[in-house]
């Protein structure tokens, strides 16, 4: 039996191979996925196998895995293109007769009825339909995907700008704790027929995020809500295309019906620890940022 991360040379995936490693997992039975040799050349290094694949060539697929394996599908990032993505890996999974087939999805699994999830949805269900052992990872949003990527446009406009309703609430966790708990579904037995709701422990709002950058940058941030269109209007004129705009706008009146703001505690009973919170993704960004 070996552990296979599909997507593997992605931020995610180099995190649950580092710790799967560090929980004594040998290199020699994990195998990473990617595209090139060349991304992977540091995982090489250190005693992983490497599988050099392609969602998007299903032939890539087929010697990638090995009957008894617990394989990682990692959803792909290319929005629009992955359910016959993922229905690659699954088809060569179900073909060679995997003992456990994980999926990262999003959290709320079929009560996600926004678009970006709608992609998710159908993957999970493939999987259900394919007859595989499976455990679904269904990961709420990336505490770094504000408090890291859109932080330096915030601290240069002052401003968290969103479609969100003032109030409503998101409950964020690091891309390490996630990484975390796959590999503890990876790892360890017992998860085979479950979905894991997971997110962080505490539910935030954009005003609580914008006081909390204020507090430890010591400038003046605020929280803007403007109107769907009036987002998706300023996404574009940034150049976002207008497709990706709209799915933004989309999530954002998702955190609005409350759909991101669930605590069900899957995530740090899974990983044995509290996730980490929001204003400690804010301070390490920040000390990054000013070096």
């Amino acid at each position: 039996m070996g552990i296979v991360i599909t997507g593997a040379t992605g931020q995610l995936g180099r995190l649950i191979i580092a710790d799967l490693l560090a929980a004594g997992v040998p290199a020699d039975g994990i195998t990473a996925v990617a595209r090139s040799k060349e991304r992977a050349a540091d995982l090489v290094s250190r005693g992983v196998g490497l599988h050099i694949a392609d969602y998007d060539e299903p032939d890539t697929l087929t010697r990638a895995f090995q009957p008894g394996d617990r394989v990682l599908l990692i959803s792909g990032s290319e929005v629009g293109r992955r359910i016959a993505q993922h229905a690659a890996v699954i088809e060569a999974a179900r073909v060679t007769g995997v003992a456990q087939l994980a999926y990262t999805g999003v959290f709320g699994g079929p009560r996600a009825d926004f678009q970006l999830a709608t992609e998710h949805r159908e993957t999970e269900r493939l999987i259900l339909d394919s007859g595989l052992p499976y455990t679904f990872l269904r990961n709420n949003w990336y505490s770094e995907m504000y408090a890291v990527n859109e932080l330096p446009g915030i601290l240069a406009q002052g401003a968290v700008v969103t479609n969100v309703t003032p109030g409503s609430r998101i409950a964020t966790a690091t891309r390490a704790d996630y990484a975390a708990a796959a590999a503890v579904v990876l790892r360890e037995e017992g998860h085979l027929g479950q979905a894991y709701e997971l997110s962080g422990d505490t539910a935030w709002t954009f005003e609580e995020f914008a006081a909390e950058v204020s507090r430890r940058s010591g400038r003046t941030v605020v929280h803007t809500s403007l109107p769907g269109a009036e987002r998706a209007a300023l996404l574009t004129s940034a150049g976002l295309p207008a497709p990706f705009a709209d799915v933004l706008v989309d999530v954002d009146e998702a955190i609005s019906r409350g759909l991101l703001a669930g605590t069900p505690g899957d995530l740090s009973r899974l990983v044995g620890r509290p996730t980490t919170p929001i204003a400690d993704t804010i301070a390490v960004s920040l000390a990054a940022q000013t070096g």
